[in-house]
């Protein structure tokens, strides 16, 4: 085990030394550490400012609780040690979403005192580390939200699937004339609500639904949009949808649906991490349709990213 943990260690130092160098040369303060390198420790490490998020990727590891326990013990010794993060800033979760359910979507019950604020691109977010699957925050679209900033100038936004709506505060300092966030989970609303607050986005001209994403798009008024990004889940069968939502079989649907409410000129940002996705030949024939997805990659997930980014232009 010591070598082992002598291994983790050495690529821990060569990462965080590679990707540092990067991250100040661009201003990035939260970034991707650690990527499953190396089979014997299988999990991620993001850095949120000064705390250290860590998401084991549940497996057959073949450990009795015990010595799994032991496992964990020394290998977050080793983070805090060669990272140099106290124990305390070092936050720990198994990545294990429940069978056929849009893990993002469970509700639980959170504690003002485990939300902080990070600064991305010179837009404050609040995070959460502890009490949800995901930290609020998803790093591998940075340079995806970029690219919403410099498009939205006077522009009219709709963010679907919406999550904490990053796209939106990106949007609006950008100088989005109007934009429009949606979500099923009303928390997730309400999350996305307080960070454009927290960038002063705060105007009638920015406004916020939590609803069904499926049942609501044929009925928004055609034409209405300038952009449109929407990320959603790989597969939702939410007790809060009428209906199962399968990206794969369902994504010409709503990128039909999501056309029909663009302007003339207007943009569609498309993205989605099922990794066995297949995008469908006909929208080929219909739209300009373009990938993005290398265009979008940031620094940190070079090689690990394991998600499709479509430009497609009405």
């Amino acid at each position: 085990m010591q070598a082992k943990l002598e291994m983790f260690q050495n690529r821990l130092a060569k990462v965080e030394r590679h990707l540092r160098k990067q991250a100040n040369r661009q201003g990035v303060t939260c970034y991707r550490l650690y990527d499953h390198d190396l089979p014997e420790f299988p999990m991620c490490i993001d850095r949120y400012e000064n705390h250290l998020y860590v998401a084991e990727y549940k497996r057959r590891h073949g450990l009795d609780e015990e010595l799994h326990a032991r496992w964990l013990q020394d290998s977050i010794q080793v983070m805090s040690e060669t990272l140099q993060f106290p124990l305390d800033q070092i936050h720990y979760k198994v990545r294990q979403r429940k069978p056929g359910r849009q893990g993002q979507y469970q509700k639980q019950e959170a504690d003002a005192s485990h939300f902080f604020t990070v600064t991305e691109n010179g837009l404050q977010f609040l995070v959460n580390l502890d009490e949800y699957l995901d930290t609020g925050l998803f790093l591998d679209h940075r340079d995806t939200r970029k690219m919403v900033r410099d498009f939205s100038q006077g522009k009219s936004v709709l963010n679907l699937f919406a999550y904490t709506g990053s796209f939106s505060v990106y949007a609006a300092a950008g100088g989005a004339s109007q934009t429009t966030t949606i979500d099923l989970s009303k928390t997730y609303i309400d999350w996305a609500r307080k960070n454009m607050a927290l960038n002063g986005f705060t105007g009638s001209n920015h406004s916020f639904i939590a609803a069904d994403v499926l049942q609501l798009l044929p009925q928004l008024e055609a034409n209405s949009f300038d952009l449109i990004i929407m990320d959603p889940p790989t597969f939702s069968n939410s007790k809060k949808m009428d209906e199962v939502l399968d990206i794969q079989r369902d994504h010409v649907r709503l990128i039909n649906q999501c056309m029909r409410l663009l302007k003339r000129g207007g943009v569609l940002i498309f993205s989605t991490n099922l990794t066995s996705f297949v995008f469908d030949s006909s929208l080929l024939k219909l739209y300009n349709c373009k990938e993005i997805t290398s265009a979008t990659t940031p620094f940190d997930f070079q090689g690990k990213l394991k998600r499709f980014c479509i430009r497609i232009e009405a």
